[in-house]
This record gives structure tokens, C-alpha cells and sequence, in this order.
């Protein structure tokens, strides 16, 4: 039996998801063998997941997403690094209610990636989602040594909206360790820099943009990407229309510029956390998340997992806050079948609030229907 699933977002960790499938199934088979690999699809959670397989947790000072510091942690083993951009620049850091969408800045992003260049590592799987941000990644290349002036010669603010003042950008200071690390950029979305499916005008609301905003950060976008053409050529062009660019409120273009290679955020994170060796033993796999809805089925954890596992011959079903998916569409993504927390509880708030003891509860029909 292997647990591969996500977290349940607001409810529990995956860690703990995993942590209350195995009591539930081992209420009804006591002795069942139990390996659990919490996963992440590159959001927040990322990190967490990298330590539960063995990864080292490191912590650091970084600016948040509003300039205070925050402690942010990263994961490392060997010259492996995982970087999760929402330790330093998700929305988990602003104060309750709070949201900045033009002056937000993920400059504590790139203070990450230099402290993973500094412990040595030569891969760095950067998981970028779950943002406050919308800079296009302005944030991170300063703080790795990129400089974006005005006409006066003087630093644009922090934030996406400052981005429309960009007169010259120079990336000619950036960390020159960069040059030689491979970096992965791990997102669940594929999304362009700029237009009607871009960083803004998809996820800005997201982050309190009003459509006035939206209008103004996507026209910044596409100011800065201009900027950035004039300045290292067609390729600056071609990056902001890449899959990947948009992501996390276009720190994927900033990550691209990098030189980073775009990969599905769950592919990533599945060969990181070594998960063919730990699907062989395996009959049946657990995976889910909080919500299976639409958004599962384009590059989600579950439908990650499942097709790893279902590559394999193996057997998955899923567990879930809310289920939004009809069997048809489970079955063509890999999950047999779904166990929502409602099949037990239908009461949603309750679901929310409790939703430990009605996983447990949850994972004990699994049980009965698979294992007895």
C-alpha cells in the first residue's frame, strides 16, 4: 500500500493526510504494510514533501512578498535543492485580508535560490505556485543581481505595477554560479507571460486584482518583456509566449530567463521524492487532494500520480475534500474510484473543520472495499 497524496489546502498537510489514511485503513487491517509519500505539484507544500522523503529542511531570513522578513525554508540532499517560491512570496505571507497585487515583489524568491547556490547545489528544482506576486519574476532576478532602472537611472519599485516605469534592464550582475546549475522550473500551469490566459488576467484576481489592475499589470508584463528583448534579444520574446512563462505570476518568464527547463511541477516532484522505487512494492495506490475538480485533470498531484502509477499496472483510487469529477472523468485520468469527505460527513463545514477523523473514517471504507 502506497499513500501519494496532497495536502488537503486550509485542512491538513499532506503529511497529516497521509498520517490519517493509515490509521483509518489500519482500523480495519491491522497489520497492513504502509509506505507514505506525501507529494506536491511544485505549490506551496512543495518543500514539505522534499523533507518527508528525506531532504534536509533549511531555513533562512528572506524579504516577503510586502518587504518584511520572513524565515523561509528550503530542502536540500546531496547538490539537490528543492525551492518552494511560496515560502517567500505566496500569499500565506501576507497579513490576513491583505493583498497587494501591483507592489508585491518576489526579490525573497531569488534570496532563496542564492541561499540553495550557496549550500552547493548544482540542481535546483525551483516549485512555483500559490503566489502573492505578479512581477513577472523582477523581484527574484534582483535579488540574484539583475538591475531594472527607470529614465532616470534610478531602481523601478518593487511590484508588477512599477514595471510599466522600466526604461533599461541589466542582467549583466547576475550570480554567475547560475551559469552553471541546472534548473528545473516545476509548475502545474502553462500558462504565457501576458494576453487573456496570462500571469494577470488568469490569476491576478486571485491576488486582489481589480480589473482595472489587471489591465495595468498585464501591460506592464508586456512593457517589461519588451524591455527585456531590446536588451538580450528575440529570445526575451520567445520566453514570455513559452508554457511555464505566466506561472506564479510570470516568475516563470523570470526563471526562463534564467535558463531553467519547464516541466510539470508533479513529474518533478515524483522522480525528486524517488517514487518508481516506492510505487514496486505497491498494490494499491492512494492519492488526492483537497478539491478533484477540473483543475486535477491539467497537471495536478492526483492525475500525476496516477498515471505513474497506472504506467505500472498498479491499482488508485483517491481521497478528497469535494469531489466535482463524474466517474468518466476519474476513470479516463487513472482513479478508479474517488472517496470525498462527504461520503461520510455531508455537512462541508464540518468537512473543513474536522476533516481528520472524516478521512479516517473515509480511509476505513477503502479499506473494506479493497483490502478485506
Amino acid at each position: 500500500m502506497l499513500i501519494a497524496a496532497d495536502k488537503f489546502k486550509g485542512s491538513l498537510t499532506a503529511v497529516q493526510v497521509a498520517e490519517r489514511v493509515t490509521a483509518g485503513l489500519r482500523r480495519v487491517v491491522p497489520d497492513l504494510e504502509v509506505a507514505a509519500m506525501p507529494v506536491a505539484d511544485g505549490g506551496d507544500g512543495t518543500v514539505d514533501a522534499a523533507v518527508a522523503a528525506g531532504f534536509e529542511r533549511r531555513e533562512i531570513r528572506v524579504a516577503g512578498p510586502l518587504g518584511d522578513e520572513v524565515t523561509a525554508a528550503f530542502a536540500v540532499r546531496g547538490d539537490t535543492a528543492v525551492v518552494e517560491m511560496a515560502e517567500a512570496s505566496g500569499l500565506q505571507r501576507l497579513p490576513k485580508g491583505v493583498f497587494a497585487p501591483l507592489t508585491s515583489s518576489t526579490y525573497g524568491s531569488g534570496e532563496l535560490l542564492r541561499a540553495a547556490l550557496d549550500a552547493g547545489a548544482r540542481t535546483i528544482v525551483f516549485g512555483v505556485g500559490g503566489s502573492a506576486t505578479t512581477d513577472g519574476g523582477a523581484g527574484m532576478l534582483s535579488a540574484l543581481g539583475a538591475r531594472f532602472l527607470d529614465a532616470d537611472g534610478e531602481p523601478v519599485p518593487p511590484g508588477g505595477g512599477a514595471l510599466i516605469e522600466l526604461a533599461s534592464a541589466d542582467l549583466s550582475g547576475l550570480d554567475p554560479r547560475l551559469a552553471s546549475v541546472a534548473l528545473v522550473l516545476a509548475s502545474d500551469v502553462d500558462n504565457p507571460l501576458t494576453g487573456p490566459k496570462g500571469a494577470a488576467a488568469v490569476y491576478g484576481p486571485q491576488k486582489g486584482a481589480a480589473p482595472d489592475d489587471v489591465d495595468a499589470l498585464d501591460a506592464a508584463l508586456g512593457h517589461y518583456a519588451k524591455i527585456l528583448e531590446e536588451t538580450i534579444g528575440a529570445r526575451a520574446a520567445e520566453y514570455a509566449v513559452a508554457p511555464g512563462a505566466g506561472a506564479a505570476g510570470g516568475i516563470g518568464y523570470g526563471a526562463l530567463l534564467l535558463g531553467a527547463r519547464f516541466r510539470p511541477g508533479i513529474e518533478v516532484m515524483l522522480d525528486v521524492l524517488g517514487f518508481a522505487s516506492a510505487l514496486e512494492g505497491a498494490t494499491l495506490v492512494i492519492t488526492g487532494e483537497g478539491s478533484l475538480d477540473e483543475q486535477t485533470l491539467h497537471g495536478k498531484a492526483p492525475t500525476g500520480v496516477a498515471a505513474a502509477a497506472r504506467a505500472e499496472g498498479k491499482e488508485v483510487v483517491a481521497v478528497c475534500g469535494r469531489l466535482a469529477l463524474p466517474p468518466q472523468a476519474l476513470g479516463h485520468a487513472g482513479i478508479r474510484r474517488a472517496y470525498p469527505l462527504t461520503s461520510v460527513e455531508p455537512d462541508v463545514v464540518k468537512c473543513i473543520a474536522d476533516a481528520g477523523p472524516i478521512l479516517e473514517r473515509v480511509a476505513e471504507n477503502i479499506a473494506r472495499d479493497f483490502l478485506v
